[in-house]
C-alpha cells in the first residue's frame, strides 16, 4: 500500500463544508470524506506547527521528550514515521515545508525532499502606523501562480505520481496555507462575502486566560473595527478553498496515475487558527480553543468504508500507529498513539477516550521563549509583522505559560499552573464562551477531569527505550 498524506498548515476543521461550514469551498475534501472516512474530533498535540509535526511522526506527547518549541526538531536518535517507512523499502518524496526533522534526520528517513516556488502571499497593505499592519489581512497574491509555494510543491507531487513510481512510495505534502499572513491568489482571496459570515465568536469575554487580551493591545486588534475581524476569515476560507483547488489536482493525478487503487490518503493539519474568532487572529502557544486544537483528519483507503463518520475522539498521531499498521510495520520505540485501521473499515471510536494538547513554557526555560533578537529575526526590527508576537513574549512570559488541555465528549478542561485555567461545558457551549472553571455546581465534574489528569501525566510520563541489557541480549 503507498501513501499521501496531504498536510495544509493551520487549517481548521470547523473551515472545512464536510465539517460543517455552511460557506466552505471544500468540495474535493468534502468528496474525499464522502469516499472514505471523516473523524470529526481529531486534536492536536500542541498548538504550534513543530511540536504538532514531531507528535504526530513520532506518537509521543511533547512532554515525552520536550518538543515544545519551534526549534527543537526530531533528531537521528528519536523515532520518525518516514524512517520506519523507508527502512521498510518505501521510497519518500517530501515537496513543502520543513517543521519535523533536523537536517541529520533526513539521510535515512527520507530519499527526496524539496520546497519549491517563490512566492507566497500578497504585500501588506498597510503602513506601519495603521492599527491593522499587525492583523495579517495582506493583498492578494498576484504572482505567476506556478511560483506560488504551495503550487508548485503539489505540482511537484504530481510530476511525482506521473513517472508512475515503482511501489511501495510515501508522498508527503506540507504545504503552508491556510497559515497566514491571509493572502491568496485570485479567485480565491475575495472568493467569500464577509457579510454572508456566520457570527464570530465575540471578543472581550469574561475569565479568560490575559492572552487574548495582549495579544489584542500588542496587534492593536482592539482598535479595528470587526468588518476587519470578518474579512480576515473570509479570506482564510477563501485561503482554505485554494487548498482544496490543489488537493484536487493531485486527487486527479492520482487517479490518472492508476495508483488510486493502492494507494491511502490522508489529509490533516497539524493546528487551527483563530481568524478573527475571539477577536483574535493567529494562533498561541498556549490556546486551547477548538478553533486551535481541532483539525480535519479525512482518509480513503484501499478496501476502506466510504463515507463513515466518527463522531468519536481522537489524536492526530494516531495517524502514525495507523500508517504502520497499513503498511505492516511493527513499532520499535513505546509510544501513545492509536490505530485508527478499524474506523477506516467502518468501526465506531471510543466514546471514553479523553484527548490531550500541550504548550506553553516555563520561566525557568527562557531559551523557549520567542522574539530573542540573536536568534528570532523578527524580534530585530517592529516593522516584521511577528515582531508584536515576540515582544510579548518576553515582556510577559506567564502569558504563555504551559498548559495542558484535556478534552471528552462532552468537556474540556485546560489547566494552567500559572494562568487562567478553563473548563467548559461542550454540550452546552460548544463555541467556548463561558468559562465554568471553579463553578460551585461543576465541582465535581472538573475533579474528576483533574484526576484523569494527573493519571495521564503518570502513564505517559516518558519512554523507556529498546535496547540491549548489561548481558547483550536484546530486550
Amino acid at each position: 500500500m503507498n501513501f499521501i498524506f496531504f498536510m495544509p498548515d493551520e487549517l481548521r476543521a470547523e473551515s472545512v463544508g464536510c465539517y460543517g461550514h455552511p460557506l466552505a469551498p471544500t468540495p474535493h475534501m468534502d468528496a474525499l470524506a464522502a469516499a472514505g472516512t471523516r473523524f470529526d474530533q481529531c486534536h492536536v498535540q500542541h498548538s504550534v506547527c513543530t511540536p504538532s509535526r514531531c507528535s504526530l511522526m513520532t506518537g509521543w506527547y511533547p512532554h515525552v521528550r520536550g518538543h515544545r518549541t519551534l526549534w527543537h526538531m526530531l533528531r537521528p536518535d528519536e523515532p520518525n514515521l518516514f524512517r520506519y517507512l523507508k527502512q521498510a523499502g518505501y521510497t519518500v518524496h517530501w515537496y513543502g515545508k520543513n517543521d519535523t526533522l533536523s537536517p541529520e534526520s533526513f539521510p535515512d528517513s527520507v530519499d527526496v525532499a524539496e520546497r519549491r516556488g517563490r512566492g507566497m502571499f500578497g504585500p501588506n497593505p498597510y503602513s506601519p502606523d495603521d492599527p491593522a499592519y499587525y492583523s495579517f489581512l495582506y493583498d492578494p497574491y498576484t504572482g505567476p501562480i506556478e511560483e506560488h509555494s504551495d503550487y508548485a510543491n503539489v505540482q511537484a507531487g504530481i510530476d511525482f505520481l506521473q513517472t508512475k513510481p515503482e511501489q511501495p512510495f510515501c508522498l508527503y505534502l506540507p504545504i503552508t496555507s491556510p497559515h497566514c499572513p491571509y493572502s491568496a491568489p485570485q479567485p480565491w482571496h475575495d472568493l467569500i462575502d464577509p457579510d454572508d459570515l456566520p457570527p464570530l465568536r465575540p471578543g472581550y469575554l469574561p475569565n479568560r486566560p490575559d492572552f487574548h487580551r495582549l495579544i489584542r493591545e500588542s496587534r492593536r486588534l482592539d482598535q479595528m473595527d470587526e468588518a476587519v475581524l470578518r474579512k480576515i476569515q473570509a479570506v482564510y476560507l477563501g485561503m482554505t478553498g485554494y487548498v482544496d483547488w490543489l488537493l484536487g489536482r493531485l486527487l486527479d493525478a492520482l487517479d490518472a496515475s492508476g495508483l488510486a487503487e493502492e494507494t491511502a490518503i490522508f489529509v490533516f493539519s497539524d493546528h487551527g487558527d483563530w481568524a478573527g474568532d475571539y477577536g483574535l487572529v493567529e494562533k498561541w502557544p498556549s490556546a486551547a480553543e477548538d478553533a486551535i486544537t481541532r483539525v480535519p483528519l479525512i482518509a480513503r483507503i484501499p478496501g476502506g468504508a466510504a463515507g463513515h463518520r466518527v463522531a468519536e475522539p481522537v489524536e492526530l498521531f494516531d495517524v502514525m500507529a495507523t500508517a504502520l499498521e497499513l503498511a505492516g510495520i511493527e513499532p520499535k520505540h513505546t509510544h501513545f498513539a492509536r490505530s485508527l485501521t478499524p474506523q477506516l473499515h467502518g468501526a465506531a471510536g471510543d466514546p471514553e477516550r479523553v484527548v490531550f494538547c500541550e504548550g506553553g513554557y516555563a520561566p525557568h526555560e527562557p531559551h523557549c521563549f520567542e522574539g530573542q533578537p540573536h536568534r528570532d529575526q523578527f524580534a530585530r526590527t517592529p516593522e516584521h509583522i511577528y515582531y508584536p508576537k515576540g515582544q510579548l513574549q518576553q515582556t510577559h512570559p506567564n502569558s504563555v505559560c504551559r498548559n495542558v488541555m484535556m478534552r471528552t465528549a462532552s468537556h474540556k478542561l485546560v489547566h494552567r499552573p500559572t494562568g487562567v485555567g478553563e473548563l467548559y461545558d461542550l454540550a452546552a457551549d460548544p463555541r467556548e464562551l463561558h468559562n465554568l472553571h471553579g463553578a460551585v455546581e461543576y465541582r465535581e465534574v472538573q475533579a474528576a477531569l483533574e484526576r484523569r489528569l494527573l493519571d495521564w501525566y503518570v502513564q505517559t510520563a516518558d519512554v523507556t527505550p529498546f535496547g540491549e541489557d548489561p548481558r547483550g541480549h536484546r530486550k
